[in-house]
């Protein structure tokens, strides 16, 4: 991506399984710039595999690929998709028949002239967005989810939080309500920047410790074979839900 002032470059490595216990795989993903992205449909709810379909539908409408794109511009989308999902539901529809999906990614953003250039991260639900700064794996995103109230609470410890029998219930969701109150953050864009965006069939499987180590041992083997590496990994220690990966990389240099 060139730009007047500077040059982007992105490299992405995706992939998404069903896994080894699911007969469907209700997540999807975007990865192209200036939007990747995770989208982990309801499991157990009605049409989640078009739930986490038509989010994608509904970025690739209001996104014009190959172009920073503008806060503004992803809130849009994020709402807009939030109309979409509700539409797949019936008004007679409540509990599990109502359509939802989780929604995690990145976008490269113009925020304007006093801002510049960002990557705009948002969430809804429990898929997650890490950054990854070569050695060090930090989680960027905060789970919309039961358990983590209950963390956030001081009642539970995160390791007890990854066993508690309430982790599958999640409190935000694309579809689920009215009005979806997504979570954002701007990163500055310049220099290095690494995004690793999954589903929860990735942290439901793999420890942060697992997904550190194979990072650091795959990195320079580039993005694919990151995320080969993790969602394998995933699959080998039982893939009990679809697991999908994104790993994307950016580099902003003078032009």
């Amino acid at each position: 991506m060139t730009l007047p002032t500077v040059t982007v470059s992105f490299t992405v490595g995706a992939r998404s399984e069903v896994g080894q216990v699911r007969q469907l795989n209700e997540d999807s993903f975007m990865a192209h710039s200036p939007v990747f992205l995770v989208a982990d449909g309801m499991g157990g709810h009605a049409h989640g595999d078009e739930a986490s379909q038509t989010v994608l539908r509904v970025f690739e409408e209001h996104i014009e690929a190959g172009r920073p794109s503008t806060p503004e511009r992803i809130l849009d989308a994020i709402h807009s998709s939030n109309d979409a999902v509700r539409d797949l539901s019936g008004a007679e529809d409540f509990g599990t028949a109502v359509s939802g999906t989780t929604l995690a990614g990145v976008a490269f953003v113009d925020a304007g002239a006093d801002i510049g250039l960002h990557w705009m991260a948002f969430n809804v639900g429990d898929s997650r967005i890490y950054t990854w700064d070569g050695v060090h794996l930090a989680q960027l995103s905060v789970d919309h989810s039961a358990v983590q109230e209950l963390v956030d609470a001081g009642l539970i410890t995160p390791r007890s939080a990854e066993l508690h029998p309430e982790r599958n219930i999640i409190t935000r969701a694309i579809g689920t309500d009215e009005f979806v109150d997504a979570d954002v953050w701007l990163v500055p864009a310049s220099g290095h920047r690494a995004f690793l965006i999954c589903s929860d069939g990735l942290t439901k499987e793999l420890e942060p410790d697992d997904i550190s180590r194979l990072l650091a041992e795959q990195q320079a083997n580039g993005q694919q074979a990151v995320v080969d590496a993790l969602v394998d990994e995933a699959l080998a220690r039982g893939g009990h839900d679809n697991v999908t990966v994104v790993f994307v990389e950016s580099v902003v240099s003078p032009s």
